[in-house]
């Protein structure tokens, strides 16, 4: 989309925040585009709990929206422990009659300059259709498996780790939404990727009205604790599938959260273990998730690799700055920005031996005369930006450019985070 049409869009459908009364105009476009039903009563309690209307975009056509957009204003986990202010982009959509009129274009960059202002140096989203948001900067940053495991052959490699002194409870979820938060936030501080969560996100993992079953159980918790309180947690249905001979119901995983690994290891042995389950579906989880080195026959797991998290950087210097890394770097980075000029030019990123770092523009000062190291698009380094996408594989993929001998192996070791950048969540 050229620039001259999506101005021309901004002119002829005009853009603005959605307001309450604006709301379900505002959802007609998502449903629409995404061919989904319309909200039942308490769906509708649910989504309004959570929705900023000061962050909502939605272009119109006289007094109908006709395309939408919205943030939700997040806490985010980076490399090394810390969260920086993010904005979660979601309900992204225009009605199927007016597409391709440059309606997406104009919004997308509304949003980025919002974003911008709001003093967000990153932006993430999930993305409906991957082909969409890299031309608007975004890069595929995290990865989820998708696991399937088969009656019986989820037993637990004889070096999987034992705790005596872990229990498992089964319990309610909504009578222990405490014990659930106390081990996200755990894992929030060693994992990047997720989002840190207030009492109306916890209302959403748990939300389980008996309309949106389709046969299912109702939610369950099942705790892994000590003396000490809650190591982790699993939050799954099950689905009665009965057969002539024998059954072969489903159990799904929503959600499973450890916060070591004996308690990921009773979590997972208990489940995969259940009577009359005949198939154990887990989907969204780490691309470094345990289970693939604590089950017996790891090809058991089926795993099925799928893109997670993409991350737009919206400010340079403060995105760089506000994550640890890996070793020691001092490479000077070229990069290329068209919708963000700011971002764009060369930026030396000087890492120190405790992982802090620094991020300043190389065109004046000391590093006036610093030529580039390693050239790329801010769409690939957002990609590179929690650790989850190596810079090497995008150099082989000719999307990175190096530009001094061993510049990407030196960044791209930096970059790289252990544990692998995940979220669990579709927002």
């Amino acid at each position: 989309m050229t620039e001259s049409a999506s101005n021309g869009a901004d002119r002829r459908y005009p853009i603005r925040p959605a307001t309450l009364d604006d709301f379900d105009g505002f959802y007609r476009v998502d449903q629409h585009a995404f061919n989904g039903s319309p909200l039942i009563e308490s769906d509708r309690r649910v989504v309004l709990s959570r929705f900023e209307f000061d962050r909502s975009l939605a272009a119109f056509d006289g007094d109908m929206p006709i395309g939408t957009a919205m943030a939700y204003s997040f806490l985010l986990s980076v490399p090394g422990g810390g969260v920086l202010p993010a904005a979660g982009v979601t309900w992204v959509s225009v009605l199927p009659t007016y597409r391709r009129r440059g309606v997406l274009s104009s919004m997308m960059r509304r949003q980025l300059a919002d974003v911008r202002d709001r003093r967000e140096p990153i932006a993430v989203l999930w993305a409906s259709e991957s082909a969409i948001y890299s031309r608007f900067g975004y890069g595929r940053a995290s990865w989820y498996l998708t696991f399937t495991v088969k009656r019986g052959e989820g037993a637990l490699a004889p070096a999987a780790p034992v705790d005596p002194g872990l229990r498992l409870r089964l319990a309610e979820p909504a009578d222990s939404l405490d014990a659930l938060a106390k081990v996200y936030d755990e894992v929030l501080q060693s994992r990047p990727g997720l989002f840190a969560r207030n009492d109306p996100w916890w209302q959403s993992v748990i939300y389980d009205p008996a309309e949106h079953r389709q046969g299912a159980s109702p939610l369950r918790c099942l705790l892994a604790e000590d003396d000490s309180g809650p190591r982790g947690y699993a939050l799954y249905n099950g689905n009665d599938r009965p057969s002539e001979f024998m059954s072969d119901d489903l159990l799904t995983v929503r959600e499973l959260m450890a916060a070591d690994p004996a308690a990921s290891a009773a979590l997972y042995a208990d489940l995969l273990s259940r009577d009359l389950i005949g198939e154990v579906g887990l989907p969204r989880r780490p691309a470094d998730d345990s289970l693939l080195y604590q089950l017996a026959d790891p090809r058991r797991s089926r795993p099925r690799l799928n893109d997670g998290l993409w991350v737009r950087i919206i400010d340079i210097a403060a995105a760089l700055a506000g994550r640890k890394y890996s070793c020691p770097a001092d490479v000077v980075i070229e990069v290329r920005d068209d919708l963000m000029p700011a971002n764009a030019g060369r930026w030396r990123l000087a890492v120190a031996g405790d992982g802090t770092a620094s991020c300043v523009p190389a065109g004046a000062g000391a590093s006036a005369s610093a030529p580039a190291d390693v050239a790329l698009d801010i769409t690939q380094l957002g990609a590179a930006y929690l650790g989850g996408t190596k810079l090497g594989a995008l150099a082989e993929a000719g999307l990175v450019t190096e530009l001094r001998p061993g510049a990407v192996r030196q960044l791209g070791a930096a970059l790289s985070w252990d544990p692998a950048p995940w979220c669990p969540m579709v927002f």
